[in-house]
């Protein structure tokens, strides 16, 4: 038996023997320890909730759970309910237990009860705490089982003092402007209930000398009424994470006798932390509707890491983690949904390097030897929730993925780069669920049957030799390519593979498959297959593909630098999580660390991120933005610093540099997309021509043909240029695409290999060829020209605006929206849209007097990240035109793009 155990056991005999509680010494002298190892292991046991610790000298401790303290109920059978209530607080008898006295009292109190001020830091849960002490009022008698609960935040109008106090106390009909009829406040519609005000040191001097007002007499008036009073029956209860002596007027706080101050999640016991954990991880397997599994050092993460914003945080956390299982669960075809430590936020894993302080809280709390924990979906589903039966489609699937992210909080863009950044699409993920027969008829139109029937035949023997799986992703690329391949021999065309040597020593296999496969095309068509020509097949037939196209190289470093105890590692945290890969990396600046010393851990940390590619410094502000320049110039690496960043940048720069874009291309990006040197940009796009990329390994064969197709459908269209490139390597393959981009507008890629493009359409050659792909690229075509028309007609029509710099500037703004939020905007609604802004641009340069958005305050607080995100979408306009567009045009794009008409 391990000693914590034998002293839990101790106390436990003693208690026994002597009917009361031990001291460290009673322990020692019982199993004979000296009495700083005894009141080690005590505390230990105490503070993993296992022993009750006890005030006085000597401190003494107990096994047993301290008796709640007797407030009188309005009768026993209220008391049996009362208890009722508070089973679904974690540490009701634990840390909570005064809180939760205090609490009943305050609710039993005659004649109404007595209204509470809730003291805690931000996430130990003082709304959860309100909403128990509400449910204790019904089950007590208190209230009736029909009484409103109504929460209101006074941080949400804490700008507008007047509406804030509207919402409270009602408005009478002319008060201000915009009250244009009588508005009954939240007291009103409270009376009977519980009105819970949670940040409320926000509420003015002159709200705050209202509501005690209120509280004295039980009366109150509208704003702006002067005679009518109104009466209402309400228990306030309130909340705050700030010193109330330092926000609330002294009058107001003498008026709410009960203060309950709840404690942080780091001032609670461990099981009580366990017991959370528990809940959070039941509640995501029920979201989920699947078991979902945690290994034990995950477990053991999410016991001791620091948690400085409490109990919301540890749920956020657990959350993050559950949604990054359970999406490699559906992409990568795992059997269940399991939490390992690469699912967990960075200063989560940081939690297990505590493990040694706390190896006997550990043991004790987790005494099971198994590795893996189930948190049972079935248990916690609803009754008669139903399960699909059948194979469920794909596309359900993805619903469901996007359905359970969105239960985790996640909004649209965040989804959307998640499915981006972690689903698979290596070619066995192509085209499924189309007809095979259709899709030969349809290829069989350009390559020869035999062509057709060989690639399928060596993909069959490669199947066999390298056991594996191929599909039609891989069949009709290979048969394009060995058509063109097959022609260049027979012609005498040299077949050139610069990368030859490296597939043979990587991927030998594939390659003895492929010179198999050789033999076979020279006594078919009695051609001499070159060497080079079979490293073009093996790169077919390998298994890791993304490593063929070289995808794994060195990475420009992501350093995120803030000043605050846990700004940077949140950051980092949530754009890792976003962007599937532990990338970037945060460094958090306590304001007590002096610039010196942050300056030294700063430069060591660049020496471990850089391999080659230099580093980007994202910070805030201060000394921090001036740490690149002395640490590039100390050690000699490239280092671009973008400062007054937000989680989007940090989102947008990890994204970029996992997807081995340049340090220049990247610095760049967050510039932009901050609004920084937009002008010049935006100039610069106006006058680049538009371009179709083709593209396969060669550079040749497939993509000439490819070239040759959509130069046939567009023939008819000036100004569209049509280039074939290679993609042998697919970072040298992004680096020219980026280069074109220089000059050009490209407006999609259509190529024989899928892979992920984050900035330019991606049509499959298959696609293509299948007829989906070419209405695809038609209608990308036919809108690129209608919007360039669209701008030179705006240009005979607008005055002191560029016709075409107001519609390609407003059209990456709506591009920016639709990505945000997760919308597409149909053609013919963005042309609307597009005519509004240009004439919306013109009224702004030329002082005309702009429209009034009707009942503005309340659309945007419905519409509030719509209406954010289109804000912020129009700042590059703004920029560019050296404008100003006001809320209430802001508000009619976003009723624009809302509504999509």
């Amino acid at each position: 038996m391990k000693r914590v155990d034998q002293v839990l056991e101790a106390v436990k005999a003693l208690e026994a023997n002597h009917n009361s509680s031990v001291t460290a010494e009673d322990v020692g002298a019982y199993l004979h320890l000296d009495r700083s190892s005894a009141s080690r292991y005590l505390n230990k046991l105490a503070k993993a909730g296992t022993l009750v610790k006890l005030d006085g000298r000597p401190v003494q401790f107990t096994s047993k759970r301290l008796q709640k303290a007797d407030v009188p109920p309005r009768d026993s059978a209220d008391q049996t309910l009362a208890l009722s209530a508070q089973e679904s607080i974690v540490g009701s008898d634990r840390s909570l237990q005064v809180p939760m006295q205090q609490a009943k009292a305050a609710i039993l109190y005659p004649p109404s009860g007595l209204h509470t001020l809730l003291l805690g830091e931000t996430g130990v849960g003082k709304s959860m705490f309100a909403e128990f002490m509400y449910r204790f009022s019904i089950q007590s008698g208190m209230i009736g089982t029909d009484a409103p609960f109504t929460r209101f935040n006074c941080a949400d109008y804490a700008d507008n003092p007047q509406l804030v106090m509207a919402q409270i106390f009602g408005v009478r009909k002319g008060a201000y402007t915009g009250a244009d009829k009588d508005k009954d406040g939240l007291l009103k519609q409270s009376d009977g209930g519980v009105l819970f005000l949670d940040e409320v040191h926000r509420l003015s001097p002159q709200g705050q000398e209202m509501l005690f007002t209120f509280i004295d007499k039980g009366t109150f008036r509208r704003l702006g009424e002067t005679e009518a009073l109104e009466r209402a029956t309400v228990q306030i209860i309130a909340a705050t994470t700030e010193d109330p002596s330092s926000f609330l007027l002294k009058t107001f706080t003498r008026r709410i006798p009960m203060v309950i101050t709840l404690p942080a999640l780091r001032d609670r016991t461990f099981d009580e932390r366990m017991a959370l954990i528990d809940a959070f991880l039941k509640m995501e397997a029920k979201r989920i509707g699947k078991s979902v599994y945690v290994n034990k050092n995950s477990l053991i993460s999410l016991l001791l890491y620091e948690c400085p914003n409490n109990i919301g945080q540890l749920r956020s956390d657990i959350q993050l983690a559950c949604a990054k299982a359970f999406l490699k669960y559906k992409s990568k075809d795992e059997n269940y949904i399991l939490i390992t430590q690469s699912d967990l936020p960075q200063h989560v894993k940081r939690g297990y390097m505590k493990i040694q302080e706390h190896r006997d809280e550990i043991d004790y709390l987790i005494k099971s030897s198994e590795d893996i924990f189930r948190y049972h979906a079935d248990t916690f589903m609803e009754e008669n929730a139903l399960t699909p039966s059948g194979p469920v489609l794909f596309y359900e699937h993805i619903e469901e993925r996007v359905s359970n992210l969105k239960s985790t909080g996640m909004d649209s863009r965040q989804i959307h780069e998640i499915l981006n950044g972690d689903i698979e699409t290596h070619f066995q993920n192509l085209i499924k669920g189309m007809d095979n027969q259709q899709r030969k008829e349809e290829i069989s139109k350009l390559v020869a049957p035999e062509i057709l029937e060989f690639a399928e035949h060596i993909l069959n023997r490669a199947a066999t030799m390298l056991t594996r799986s191929y599909d039609e992703g891989v069949l009709f690329p290979l048969a394009l390519h060995l058509h063109g391949s097959i022609e260049r021999i027979r012609t005498g065309q040299p077949i050139f593979h610069p990368q030859l040597n490296v597939i043979r020593v990587n991927f030998p296999d594939a390659f003895m498959a492929a010179m198999d496969a050789a033999k076979e095309m020279d006594r078919l068509f009695n051609i001499q297959t070159p060497l080079d020509e079979i490293g073009y097949i093996a790169m077919f037939l390998a298994a890791d593909f993304d490593a063929v196209l070289g995808s794994e190289e060195a990475k420009v470093g992501v350093l995120v630098l803030m000043h605050g105890p846990s700004t940077a590692s949140s950051m980092v945290q949530v754009a890792n999580a976003l962007v599937g890969k532990d990338h970037a990396v945060g460094l958090d600046m306590p304001l007590s660390v002096k610039a010196q010393d942050m300056y030294e851990i700063v430069k060591k940390e660049v020496r471990r991120v850089n391999t080659g590619r230099g580093v980007l410094l994202l910070v805030d502000m201060g000394s921090l933005s001036n740490f690149g320049a002395l640490i590039a110039e100390e050690l000699g690496v490239s280092i671009k610093t973008v400062d007054m960043v937000s989680t989007p940048i940090v989102i947008e720069a990890s994204r970029k540099a996992v997807l081995g874009r340049e340090l220049s291309e990247i610095y760049r990006s967050c510039q932009s997309a901050m609004g920084r040197a937009v002008s010049e940009q935006r100039r610069e796009e106006q006058d680049k021509s538009d371009l179709i990329i083709t593209a396969c390994f060669t550079g040749e064969g497939a993509s000439e043909r490819l070239r040759k197709i959509v130069e046939t459908r567009i023939q008819d269209i000036q100004g569209i240029e049509v280039k074939s490139l290679n993609i042998l390597n697919k970072k040298e393959f992004i680096k020219r695409l980026d280069a074109l981009h220089q000059e050009h507008r490209i407006l999609a890629v259509v190529s024989t290999i899928d892979m992920v493009l984050d900035q330019y359409p991606l049509i499959h050659a298959v696609e293509l060829l299948t007829g989906t792909g070419i209405s695809r690229l038609e209608e990308i075509v036919s809108h690129e020209v209608a919007y360039r028309q669209m701008g030179v007609s705006l240009k005979n029509h607008l005055k002191g605006v560029d016709g075409k710099e107001a519609i390609y500037t407003s059209l990456d703004a709506l591009s920016e929206m639709e990505r945000e939020l997760g919308v597409q905007i149909e053609h013919d609604v963005k042309t609307g849209i597009l005519l509004h802004m240009g004439f919306m641009l013109e009224r702004i340069r030329s002082g005309e007097s702009l429209r009034s958005f009707e009942h503005l305050q309340t659309y945007k607080k419905e519409h509030e990240r719509a209406y954010e995100v289109v804000q912020k979408a129009l700042q590059s306009i703004e920029s560019h035109f050296q404008l100003h567009i006001d809320e209430h045009e802001t508000a009619y794009i976003t009723r624009m793009i809302v509504e999509n008409n």
